[in-house]
């Protein structure tokens, strides 16, 4: 994404398309869970996994809820940049993230606004391994320890609209894009022992400080996600939402079918000057009806089967578009769905199967509390 690409997302504004990088990434993930914890988390449907080769059939769309996943409690996390959670998933299993939308009821007016994404446009991974232009490609993470020092927030843009710090965010924490990016250079970290999430965006540390245009302090335990928001408040992200909540991880997807047990985040190159539930805030001038407001949530349609021959972490992603969907949470190239980088993401296998999905296999739920701007 060039300078002249850039805007600030979660600001209001006409909104350009955004065209952002393929596929490259990278970062180190913490060590994997054990071999005994990974059974337990997987989908025991046994769709997951499957060698290349085989002939398409459907996978299941009805995972059962694994033994060792726990909501709403990250204490069992690991600790560091890209830290497995070992099973623990952010908020309350009925939270909107990890509700199950699958047999939701179509929103009528869901033929336009998937057409306004592009109904032959193929899903894109904006995540994966290795780098690209010197950084990891993806949204970087780090889970730190109740007792992580805490760092002043020097808010350049939103501050009226951020909660106050200081944050437990380390000035070494990763930055999307890297040290050197010039793009949304978010940070996110997860204070594991206090089941709080911390994020900030256009994020630059300063010899004691951070300097951010936004930030926001989400509380995992609860559904009052953000207990100091208002409405039509902004957060780190476009929408106003969490952005660790919805990213594709590797040590969910290395699980297969099931094993993402939430939604994913993905960005649109226009949308609407509104905002449906649980996004908060709008990045648009436009009015247009048949543009998707931020936080609609689409779903890969009942009809569409997952090749068997596809990879267990494809299966994975697709599986939780399904029954969990994807939110509307950005601007930005359409269908780009947004990830933590990993290097044991396989890059060849991910854009080329996701390649294989379009537009035109998705609908949108109905949306309900819609608010326009």
């Amino acid at each position: 994404m060039n300078e002249n690409q850039r805007q600030r997302r979660w600001a209001i504004g006409a909104v350009p398309v955004m065209l952002l990088t393929a596929c490259g990434g990278g970062g180190g993930g913490s060590s994997d869970p054990s071999l005994a914890d990974a059974s337990k988390l997987r989908n025991t449907g046994g769709t997951g996994g499957s060698s290349p080769g085989t002939s398409s059939s459907p996978v299941s769309t009805t995972p059962t809820t694994p033994s060792g996943v726990v909501y709403g409690n990250l204490n069992r996390a690991s600790l560091g940049v890209g830290a497995s959670l070992n099973g623990a998933i952010p908020f309350p299993a009925d939270n909107a993230w990890n509700t199950d939308i699958s047999a939701l009821p179509v929103d009528p007016n869901s033929a336009n606004l998937i057409a306004s994404m592009g109904l032959g446009t193929s899903l894109h991974p904006d995540f994966g391994a290795g780098l690209y232009n010197g950084a990891p490609v993806g949204i970087p993470y780090m889970v730190v320890s109740g007792t992580q020092a805490k760092e002043v927030i020097n808010y350049t843009m939103y501050g009226g609209e951020s909660d106050p710090g200081p944050f437990p965010i380390p000035l070494t924490a990763p930055i999307e894009g890297g040290g050197q990016g010039n793009g949304d250079r978010h940070v996110l970290v997860i204070d594991r022992d206090n089941n709080r999430l911390y994020e900030i965006g256009s994020a630059y540390p300063q010899a004691s400080r951070w300097d951010a245009a936004a930030g926001a302090l989400f509380h995992l335990d609860s559904n009052n996600v953000r207990p100091t928001a208002q409405p039509g408040w902004t957060s780190a992200d476009a929408a106003g939402l969490p952005i660790f909540p919805g990213l594709a991880r590797y040590d969910e997807a290395m699980l297969g079918a099931g094993g993402i047990r939430h939604a994913l985040r993905f960005t649109a190159g226009r949308t609407r000057r509104a905002y449906v539930p649980p996004a908060t805030h709008f990045a648009s001038s436009s009015t247009d009806v048949n543009l998707p407001p931020m936080g609609m949530r689409v779903r890969l349609k009942a009809s569409y089967q997952i090749p068997a021959s596809f990879s267990t972490e494809t299966k994975a992603l697709l599986q939780a578009m399904k029954t969990y969907g994807l939110i509307l949470a950005d601007n930005g190239s359409n269908w780009f769905i947004t990830g933590a980088p990993d290097d044991r993401w396989n890059n060849d296998s991910l854009v080329s199967e996701l390649r294989q999905v379009t537009g035109s296999q998705f609908e949108v739920v109905r949306m309900d509390g819609l608010v326009a701007g």
